[in-house]
């Protein structure tokens, strides 16, 4: 299954630190979060990786380069300017190819195991489901939540609702009907299919977290050099 990690926004929440750096690029832990990220996917056996890259995009190729130093194979999708969450995997479409595909943000740190979404993935190539989304339990800056799963299914109706990780498996065929180049958020992708009880989901209790403001990206830091001096 191949991969796409999603690290072409501006990060407007990260500003300052992203006016010098992109966000994929903040270190924790001594290390970018999209390394933290790869090695996990690596980890799990997931080595073919497409990155969609816009701000500071030259950075990101000069990081990662081929990703052969990570022990996985990278290939770019530059986007001129940044197309959001649906308009950025249509734009990659031509590199992921006709088979389903897991997408996850490069500022997720998680410890979810990749591979429970094998079984996922198999159903979308079977054509029984459209999408397969992970959620969590809502964090508290985003306590409304984002969706709500009933008998494995995702709908934007009713309690009780939980928070999209970022982490997610799709079919190609839900990108055909957007025009590449056309800037479009997911949901407006994902609305018609959750309409038609064809988004799956599954909720992961794990470790999550969102590193979306310089606050939080602190807290994961002293959390991961903790961790490090303790071991």
């Amino acid at each position: 299954m191949k991969v796409m990690i999603l690290a072409a926004g501006r990060g407007e929440r990260m500003r300052p630190l992203t006016d010098r750096v992109p966000k994929a690029l903040l270190e924790a832990g001594g290390k970018p979060l999209i390394v933290h990220l790869i090695e996990r996917l690596a980890r799990a056996g997931l080595g073919d990786l497409v990155v969609n890259v816009s701000h500071f995009a030259e950075q990101i190729e000069e990081r990662l380069g081929d990703g052969s130093r990570l022990g996985v194979r990278i290939a770019y999708s530059r986007e001129e300017t940044a197309l959001e969450t649906g308009g950025g995997i249509a734009y990659a479409m031509p590199l992921l190819g006709d088979a389903p595909f897991l997408v996850v943000n490069s500022d997720v740190y998680s410890d979810f195991d990749f591979r429970r979404l094998e079984p996922a993935a198999a159903a979308l190539a079977r054509g029984v489901l459209d999408a397969h989304l992970v959620l969590v339990d809502n964090p508290t800056h985003h306590s409304n939540g984002d969706f709500s799963l009933r008998e494995g299914c995702l709908t934007q109706d009713g309690p009780p609702r939980l928070t999209f990780s970022g982490i997610g498996v799709y079919s190609p065929g839900m990108f055909a009907p957007l025009k590449r180049g056309t800037r479009c958020p997911l949901i407006a992708l994902l609305a018609p299919s959750m309409a038609r009880a064809r988004v799956g989901g599954e909720h992961h209790r794990g470790e999550w977290l969102d590193v979306g403001t310089p606050e939080r990206l602190d807290e994961l830091d002293r959390r991961l050099r903790a961790a490090k001096a303790r071991s």
